[in-house]
């Protein structure tokens, strides 16, 4: 059966979506996926992937036509010729109109958001704002849920909500208009039920058409709340691996098996970054029976006061006038410890600085370099240990899975640091892992010694 491929929603208020190029041309096979076309809005051009298997066909819009989100652009179809015959290109929300039985009043169409991967449909968990309030461009109008998390939706539009088209709890397509805003007050707001809009028996919540997966920056309903996990996780693959376009097609390219991520206990999604932790695994023929225990994840922690640190950083900075950032002196600490703990010798070592919302710096033997002035590197480069930074957020501490090396997380707790190791038995024996985590935080409790 022929799956239709629409326009999907890439964002809040969007009305229409350009399409750069099609990637995949009429009659080529194709599989659940496959990035088939770019699609542009007025803020970013993204790759929209098949959601099944087949032949590219009946395509309806060319490269550069801009099409009504939900407006059907192409079919995937169970042979290459399709059916032959495109089916006359209609406009969804006029055809949502009439079916309704009653004109949508002026103004800005919102539709359903596409929010994550594989998304087809959003559940409306709350709104924001009734029919006939005023509302701002920033203002939070309704919040969606998806199959992993709850997001804030905005308005968009400055004006006045006028009619809601979708009520709490019910589930809508991708696409579909559940409100409208308009520039003037509204004669008479209405809100009604998303299922008094379907068709006679059209069940609101049935199956929606096959949707192009998108993936979109996630916001936040509300802050979490710092992880509470006493125990690693482990993730259990799944038949289908999800994986952004981008990242399935260098993959490809470069002969990876996503699906080994999946093998190893790593969340999905998966994105170009985690192409690095594949690079760094076994090959598969020499993982063997062992695999299993070496990708489980262990954990050591740590508390150590931060008084001397802080003394040793301040005592720099007022009788030698160099002004030294903790995370410099941890760094030439941890690649000392490690340096030590596996016995490295001379051999080089790569660490790297992971902070919330900023990029991955690399450093190359920051323990042999001015603790002032360490060598930066190319962020590409494949890490020995990554030093997560949480000293400034409101984060103590956390216990995740370690990827393509060790992470040691720096949280604090009032006058005391609180250190988190993670790491898989590959990369890391448990008495290494011991005698480094110990020889650091030895070197944070007296810095003066260990840097003499």
């Amino acid at each position: 059966m022929p799956h239709e491929i629409i326009m999907p929603a890439l964002g809040m208020a969007q009305d229409t979506g350009k399409i750069v190029s099609w990637l995949k041309q009429s009659g080529d096979p194709v599989r659940i996926g496959d990035a088939i076309m770019e699609v542009e809005t007025d803020k970013t051009t993204m790759e929209v992937e098949a959601q099944a298997d087949g032949f590219l066909t009946d395509i309806m819009a060319g490269a550069g036509e801009d099409v009504p989100v939900g407006q059907a652009v192409a079919r995937i179809s169970d042979n290459a010729t399709g059916s032959g015959a495109p089916p006359p290109v209609s406009n969804p929300r006029q055809d949502e109109n009439t079916a309704s039985g009653d004109n949508l009043p002026e103004g800005q169409s919102i539709i359903m958001p596409a929010l994550g991967m594989t998304q087809d449909t959003g559940l409306i968990v709350a709104w924001h704002k009734s029919a006939g309030d005023p509302v701002s461009a920033g203002d939070i109008l309704l919040e969606v849920e998806t199959d992993k998390s709850v997001m804030e939706v905005e308005a968009g539009h400055d004006g006045y909500v006028a009619a809601i088209l979708a009520e709490t709890r019910e589930v809508v397509p991708v696409g579909d208009i559940i409100a409208v805003i308009s520039a003037q007050p509204p004669a008479n707001p209405f809100s009604r039920s998303f299922a008094s809009r379907q068709p006679k028996g059209v069940n609101a919540n049935s199956e929606a058409p096959v949707t192009p997966s998108i993936k979109a920056a996630p916001k936040p309903a509300t802050q979490a709340a710092p992880p509470a996990a006493t125990k690693a996780a482990k993730v259990v693959p799944s038949a289908r691996v999800l994986a952004s376009p981008k990242a399935r097609r260098l993959a490809r390219e470069q002969g990876l098996d996503l699906s080994r991520l999946a093998e190893q206990g790593i969340a999905q999604p998966y994105h170009v970054a985690d192409l690095e932790t594949l690079r760094a695994l076994p090959p598969a023929a020499q993982a063997g029976v062992s695999s299993a225990s070496n990708a489980t994840p262990l954990h050591v922690s740590a508390r150590v006061p931060a008084s001397g640190c802080d003394d040793f950083i301040r005592w720099l900075a007022d009788d030698g006038n160099i002004k030294l950032e903790p995370a410099q002196l941890w760094l030439r600490f941890a690649a000392a410890a490690l340096r030590h703990a596996k016995q490295h010798g001379s051999d080089r070592l790569v660490l790297g600085i992971d902070r919330p919302n900023a990029d991955t710096t690399r450093y190359a033997d920051p323990d042999t370099t001015r603790p002032t002035q360490p060598e930066t590197i190319d962020a590409e480069t494949v890490a020995d240990l990554i030093l997560r930074d949480l000293t400034g957020t409101l984060l103590i501490s956390v216990r995740l899975t370690a990827g393509a090396a060790p992470v040691l997380t720096m949280g604090r707790d009032d006058a005391s640091y609180v250190l988190g190791l993670d790491f898989l038995e590959a990369q890391l024996s448990e008495t290494e892992a011991i005698q480094f985590l110990t020889d650091f935080a030895e070197r944070l409790q007296e810095p003066l010694r260990h840097i003499l």
